[in-house]
This record gives structure tokens, C-alpha cells and sequence, in this order.
């Protein structure tokens, strides 16, 4: 069977999150659909491309400027293009030979890693995803949920298991053997406890990702499924306190003024 690509997912074969109420369906798809065919919203995979150096960090007052060394990969992108670095979705702002500059605002800072991120640290990098690319992971945004830190690594030649201790509401939002982007990779939860999750990796991502330089103690942005937090908020889960429903459950109605149909 051949891999679809991003176009069959978005025009072709949408993706289809069917909540069941009252014998009504609802396609979150088109939600997301909508936004990338006006080109409000940007889509990654989780498929890192490569893993690069920083090369340059720069305090600009309340912003950072980064700069990462891509190679060839750099005549690639143009100004104002969305690159996922380690996770977060930044903006191409700059160009200096093969290094391009990004801006971290400071609230992204604060929220990820790239807060405390130094020159000569790899990151990972995924350009924005295109309707006729390959479509090989899960949906990734780019805007990051939380910050986990690394508490178990077991290194094998086969197979390499890392475990990540996460805040209760990240943990909340993910399922044993769902998706979860791990400083932008996409992976699986082979494990998941009450305060922590684990993932299982082959030799392939590890030499491909920066997780292969990856120790206990390290900290990594997290990334929860974006399909899961759709169907949180629609059935309320998600919803902050003063947007929950009077009456519990899930209505049409409901799924109707959330997606703004």
C-alpha cells in the first residue's frame, strides 16, 4: 500500500474524528483543513528532517534571535517561512549564508527550552509541511504544551527506551500507545504512569534526532496530541472553567459553536 501523501489527508481522505451524540458525527478535520487552505495555520509531522547546530544566540532585550547552521536545507526556506526547531514553530526572519536567524518571543522562551538553549547545541528541524509531501507522523503544530524532564534512559542496539516525567495536565491529555511530539519527533507512548510517560525508539530516530546525545536530566518540550485536545474541548474536558458546559455531556449544538459552524 503506498504512503498517502499530505494532500490525501487534507483533500482527498480527510482524517476523520467521529464523536458519537445522538447519532451525529463531527469531521474535526475540517477545522484544521479550513485554516491551512487560507494559510492562517502551519502543519509539521514530527519527522525530523535533520538535527543542527545553534551557531548563535543572541538577548535582544525581550526576545531571543536564534540562529541555526541548516546546510543545504537553508536555500530551502525564505523569509517569513515556518521551521519547527526542537519543537517550536519559528519564523525564518533572517539569512546569513546557511545559517538562518529565527526570533523566540518571551513567552515561547519561557515555555520550551529554547529559553536556555546554547551555541553549539543540536536541535531538531522539520520544514512546514506541503499539501504533496508524504505524510509519515501525526499532526504537530509546533506550539508547545509544557516542558518535561528526562528521569530514564536505557540505551540498546536494538531498541532505546526513554522515560519523561510530565506535569499532570500534559498527562492527563495523553493515551497508552497514542502520539506525542518529543522536542518535534513524533512518537509513540509505550508506557505511560501517573506522572510520567515512556517511549520506545529504534536505532534509526535516535541517529537521526538529537535524542542520541539525549541524558537523565535533560529537559524536552512536549508537544500532546492535537487531535486529543480537539476532542477534549469539545466534550469539555479541555474547556477552561468559565467556557464549561452548565450541563454535562456532548451536544450538536456544542460541536457546532465550537467549530463555528
Amino acid at each position: 500500500m503506498s504512503k498517502a501523501t499530505a494532500k490525501d489527508v487534507f483533500e482527498t481522505d480527510p482524517l476523520r474524528v467521529k464523536l458519537r451524540a445522538g447519532g451525529f458525527c463531527v469531521n474535526i478535520y475540517n477545522s484544521i483543513n479550513q485554516g491551512h487552505k487560507s494559510g492562517k495555520k502551519t502543519i509539521f509531522t514530527g519527522i525530523v528532517q535533520q538535527a543542527s547546530p545553534v551557531v548563535e544566540v543572541r538577548n535582544k532585550g525581550r526576545t531571543l534571535e536564534l540562529g541555526v547552521g541548516l546546510g543545504d536545507m537553508a536555500r530551502e526556506i525564505h523569509l517569513g517561512d515556518s521551521v519547527l526547531i526542537d519543537g517550536v514553530c519559528l519564523t525564518a526572519t533572517s539569512f546569513s549564508g546557511d545559517v538562518v536567524l529565527f526570533d523566540v518571543a518571551s513567552g515561547t522562551a519561557a515555555l520550551t527550552t529554547l529559553g536556555n538553549i546554547k551555541p553549539g547545541r543540536r536541535v531538531n528541524v522539520e520544514q512546514a509541511l506541503r499539501p504533496t509531501d508524504r505524510f509519515g507522523g501525526h499532526f504537530v503544530s509546533g506550539h508547545v504544551d509544557g516542558k518535561g524532564e528526562i528521569i530514564r534512559l536505557e540505551k540498546g542496539v536494538e531498541e532505546s527506551r526513554i522515560r519523561v516525567r510530565a506535569a499532570a495536565n500534559l498527562i492527563g491529555q495523553m493515551i497508552l500507545r497514542g502520539s506525542v511530539a518529543v522536542n518535534g519527533i513524533s512518537l509513540t507512548i509505550a508506557v505511560l504512569g501517573a506522572q510520567w510517560f515512556e517511549i520506545s525508539l529504534i536505532p534509526h530516530t535516535m541517529l537521526v534526532t538529537t535524542l542520541d546525545s539525549a541524558c537523565v536530566g535533560d529537559h524536552v518540550n512536549i508537544e500532546c496530541d492535537m487531535i486529543g485536545k480537539w476532542v477534549m474541548r469539545l466534550t469539555g474536558a479541555g474547556a477552561a472553567k468559565e467556557d464549561a458546559p452548565e450541563t454535562g455531556g456532548l451536544t450538536f449544538e456544542k460541536i457546532r459553536k465550537t467549530l463555528g459552524d
